[in-house]
């Protein structure tokens, strides 16, 4: 009986003595599952931020992409071939006649910006960048337009209107040139009005110039020239230096009355573009007249002292035949006659040596002058065999 309180008093010891070794194990036991769960809680919101900056960086290069492709979306819709609604001209639908003035006619309308104009002359081919004489249609738009303190304009600088110029000799055109971007030319056999008029940083028309020389009958001239006839053709494609264009005539011109113009136009050879109706010209032109105009004055002077000395040789023939009629008057009178006649023969000997001299002079001084201009030598002694 004593031996059964004994084992059950230590059985008793042992079952509270293990109850807090077991609290601590369970407490352990939970303890490591609490931060189990904890690193596996933490490890999923690893995952999961780790995902989410993963989708971010996704996100981020989803959006430099669309940046990008923002960014490229003009130069892309430039390539398209359907038109962008935006860019639409809604006025091109406007015929103009809205308020109708005398003698307007209406314009041409188009809800696409006459994307397909040129389906509507079929007989015609495209210009796609060639010169044809034949006629064509263009497809390429006018492009970017200045602004009205933009634009181009040109001055003859050498030589002047109305100047004269040695004829069959080398002389320089000069033209001062505001306004336009010289310099730029493309190939007129493969680009010839083929893309749109373009400016450069600071609103200015990107092109360059032309001076043509043409043949004209007179400086009076009303009838209009023929464009496909010139004397002399020079595309200025040199930048401009301290605003002047040059262009060499190396042979010269043939005596004769021209007309120097010039022709201002964009990179495409395409005249140049400007924003409103009402504008000074854009180009320059002057008339000039090549002739050896010293050489022409004195042989006139030349015929108009042969025609006096010839006149004054007659009239002292005239003087000599008036003689022998007093001679035959009488001796007397004869002899005063004569002596009258000797005397007025050698005042008009003196008189005639005097106009010599005095042609001769003139005729000197005048081949020493400078050749002046003279628009009716031009008139009276040249004509164009063209026209």
């Amino acid at each position: 009986m004593k031996f059964s309180a004994v084992l059950l008093t230590f059985a008793l010891a042992l079952s509270v003595s293990a109850a807090p070794q077991q609290q601590k194990q369970n407490a352990i036991q939970n303890k490591g599952g609490a931060q189990s769960q904890n690193n596996n809680k933490n490890g999923q919101n690893g995952q999961a931020q780790n995902g989410k900056n993963g989708q971010g960086n996704a996100n981020a290069g989803k959006n430099a992409n669309n940046n990008n492709n923002n960014n490229n979306k003009g130069n892309n819709n430039a390539a398209a071939v359907t038109l962008d609604p935006k860019v639409i001209a809604k006025g091109f639908a406007n015929n103009g006649q809205d308020v109708p003035t005398a003698g307007q006619v209406a314009s041409l309308t188009s809800t696409n910006n006459f994307i397909n104009f040129c389906l509507t002359v079929p007989n015609l081919p495209l210009t796609n960048g060639q010169q044809i004489t034949t006629g064509s249609c263009n497809p390429a738009p006018m492009g970017i337009i200045p602004s009205s303190d933009n634009m181009p304009s040109s001055k003859f600088v050498s030589p002047k209107n109305g100047d004269t110029i040695k004829s069959n000799t080398a002389f320089t055109i000069t033209m001062a040139i505001s306004n336009l971007e010289t310099g730029n030319f493309v190939n007129a056999q493969e680009n010839y009005f083929a893309a749109p008029q373009q400016l450069n940083g600071g609103g200015v028309v990107k092109g360059h110039s032309h001076v043509v020389v043409e043949q004209v009958s007179s400086f009076q001239q009303t009838t209009p020239t023929n464009p496909k006839v010139f004397a002399f053709f020079k595309g200025l494609n040199d930048a401009a230096q301290n605003g002047q264009l040059t262009a060499a005539v190396t042979n010269g011109l043939p005596a004769g009355t021209y007309k120097l113009s010039s022709i201002n136009t964009a990179a495409n050879h395409q005249p140049v573009l400007v924003p409103i109706a009402q504008h000074g010209s854009l180009d320059d032109a002057v008339y000039v007249c090549n002739t050896a105009a010293a050489n022409n004055n004195q042989a006139a002077q030349q015929n108009g002292g042969n025609k006096a000395n010839n006149n004054n040789q007659a009239g002292q023939q005239k003087g000599n035949n008036n003689q022998a009629a007093q001679q035959n008057n009488g001796q007397k009178g004869a002899q005063q006659n004569n002596n009258n006649n000797k005397q007025g023969a050698q005042q008009n000997n003196g008189k005639n040596g005097a106009q010599q001299n005095n042609g001769n002079k003139n005729q000197q001084n005048q081949g020493q002058q400078k050749v002046s201009f003279s628009p009716a030598l031009c008139l009276a002694n040249f004509v164009d065999p063209i026209l």
